[in-house]
């Protein structure tokens, strides 16, 4: 769950479960707990889970996708028909994701601005911190 290459852990189906990785398997306590919780209650810890796991997929994951190098190597920039999540202050599963069909370079050749087309059809300008280019492979 992170980039350093002496961490083994992995994330698990656990982790959407319980927030924590499943290394045995449940008790019947617990089996008996889930079954009698009322649904309000059951609800609300679904509502929590929900909201830690895009809290942490929003801060940590989708903040790699966003990494800009110093001068050391070139950034790859904005180009033509990138995939992008647009990064706005919307809910949890309502970002959106678009291509890029125009790009606006600064004098450096840096792209600081792009249009992108969202799959509804709508155009947008975004600023180039708030695009995120999806990871696709070549």
């Amino acid at each position: 769950m992170s980039s350093d290459p002496s961490d083994y852990r992995t994330l698990t189906a656990g982790h959407f479960l319980t927030l924590e990785p499943l290394v045995t398997i449940p008790s019947p306590k617990d089996v008996a707990d889930l079954v009698t919780m009322s649904s309000h209650k059951r609800w609300s810890l679904i509502q929590q889970i929900q909201y830690h796991f895009w809290t942490r997929w929003k801060n940590e994951y989708l903040h790699t996708l966003q990494e800009r190098p110093k001068w050391t190597r070139p950034d790859k920039n904005l180009q033509l028909d990138d995939l992008v999540i647009i990064k706005e202050p919307t809910p949890p599963l309502k970002w959106s994701t678009a291509r890029v069909i125009e790009v606006h370079p600064g004098d450096d050749g840096i792209v600081r601005v792009a249009k992108v087309k969202t799959s509804t059809g709508k155009v947008l300008t975004r600023p180039a911190v708030k695009l995120c280019p999806m990871p696709l492979r070549d």
